[in-house]
C-alpha cells in the first residue's frame, strides 16, 4: 500500500516508517521538522512541509496519490498545552482538519490517528477501556478528543474510515539501535532517568510520594514503541479488510510506579539515580492503566516487548549512542 506518513521524522513516526518499509509498503514522509529529525527518516521519500500549508498538502496528494494516511504530527506536551492552548488547537485541530479535508478532496478514505489516554481525564475506573467517559482536563487531551469526534462525523458525511489508537505511555527505542527518543525538551520519565544515568542531567524530580499506590508514587502503563507500531500495522490491515472506523486503547494492561521505574533504570544501567522529592503536580492521577482487550481481540495485537527491563534496556542503548555522538 502507498502510505502518507505525517510526522514520520518524530519519535514514534520514525519507528513506524522503519516497520512500514520492512513490511513492503511504499511510504512518503511529510514532516516540518519542528520536533523531528531528518536523519530519523530511514527510507522512502521525504517531503519537508507543514499541515498549515494546504497548497503543499494538495500537491502531495496529487503527486503521490496515497491510499492511506497515518498521522503522528501532533504537539504532545500537557504542560505546554496549558500555557499555550493557541498553538495546540492550531496544530492539533486546525492543521489536522486541513489534512482530513485534503483526504476528502482526493477521495482517500483510510486514516490511522495517534490519539491518547489524555482524552479520558481523571479515571473513574482502572483499567481504562474504550467506553470510559471522555473528560479531558487539558488542551492537549481536548484537542485529541475534538479530532476523534470530527472523525466520527467525517465517516458519516464522507465515508472516511479511521482507526484511533489511544496510547498510554510510549517508551523504549528501536531494538537495533537505529532510532530512539529525542524530544527537546524531554518530559518523559524513562529518557529523563537515563539522562541522569549517562551524566547529561544531574538529578530527577519525583512529584509526590503520597499517592494511594503500593509505594506512594504514581503508576503508569508503559508500552514499547515497537509494540505501538505493530498495532498501527495491524490497524491498517483491519481498515483494509473491514472498512470500518474504530478506536483502541494501547497499553500493556500492567502499571509500573515511578519508583519501580527508577529501580529498574538503576539495575539496568548499574548507575545511581539522584532523586529530588517534590510536591505533587496538579492533575496527576494515581493510576493510569489501559484495558487493551479490544485491541487484542479485534486486531490480534499482543505486545511482545512488555517487560520494563526490555523497554529500559533498549532506551539505554539509545541514550548511550546519543551520548557518544554528542559533540
Amino acid at each position: 500500500m502507498k502510505i502518507l506518513l505525517v510526522g514520520g521524522a518524530g519519535y514514534i513516526g520514525s519507528h513506524m516508517l522503519k516497520m512500514l518499509l520492512a513490511a513492503g509498503h511504499q511510504v512518503v514522509t511529510f514532516d516540518n521538522l519542528s520536533s523531528g529529525y531528518r536523519d530519523a527518516v530511514l527510507g522512502g521519500e521525504f517531503i519537508q512541509g507543514d499541515l498549515a500549508d494546504t497548497v503543499a498538502l494538495d500537491q502531495v496528494f496529487t503527486q503521490h496519490q496515497p491510499e492511506a494516511v497515518m498521522h503522528f504530527a501532533s504537539y504532545i506536551q500537557v504542560g505546554e498545552s496549558v500555557k499555550r492552548p493557541d498553538i495546540y488547537y492550531q496544530n492539533n485541530v486546525s492543521n489536522t482538519l486541513n489534512l482530513l479535508n485534503t483526504m476528502v478532496k482526493h477521495d482517500v478514505k483510510k486514516f490511522i490517528f495517534s490519539s491518547t489516554a489524555a482524552i479520558f481525564g481523571e479515571p473513574v475506573a482502572v483499567p481504562i477501556d474504550e467506553l470510559h467517559p471522555k473528560q479531558p482536563v487539558n488542551p492537549y487531551g481536548k484537542s485529541k478528543w475534538m479530532i476523534e469526534q470530527a472523525l466520527a462525523d467525517y465517516d458519516v458525511a464522507f465515508g472516511l474510515k479511521s482507526i484511533c489508537l489511544r496510547y498510554f505511555n510510549a517508551a523504549g527505542a528501536d531494538p537495533e539501535g537505529q532510532l530512539g527518543e529525542r524530544h527537546e525538551p524531554e518530559t518523559h520519565l524513562i529518557p529523563l532517568l537515563l539522562q541522569v544515568a549517562s551524566g547529561r542531567k544531574p538529578t530527577i524530580n519525583v512529584f509526590g510520594r503520597d499517592y494511594d499506590t503500593e509505594d506512594g508514587t504514581c503508576v503508569r502503563d508503559y508500552i514499547h514503541v515497537v509494540d505501538l507500531c505493530k498495532a498501527h500495522l495491524l490497524a491498517l490491515k483491519n481498515l483494509e479488510q473491514h472498512q470500518q472506523s474504530n478506536q483502541f486503547n494501547l497499553g500493556n494492561g500492567k502499571g509500573f510506579s515511578v519508583q519501580e521505574v527508577i529501580n529498574t533504570v538503576q539495575r539496568v544501567t548499574e548507575k545511581a539515580i539522584h532523586v529530588i522529592d517534590s510536591p505533587r503536580r496538579q492533575g496527576d492521577p494515581a493510576r493510569l492503566i489501559a484495558d487493551a482487550t479490544r485491541a487484542q481481540r479485534e486486531l490480534t495485537w499482543h505486545p511482545s516487548l512488555s517487560s520494563l527491563d526490555t523497554i529500559v534496556q533498549h532506551a539505554w542503548n539509545w541514550e548511550q549512542k546519543v551520548t557518544r555522538t554528542d559533540p
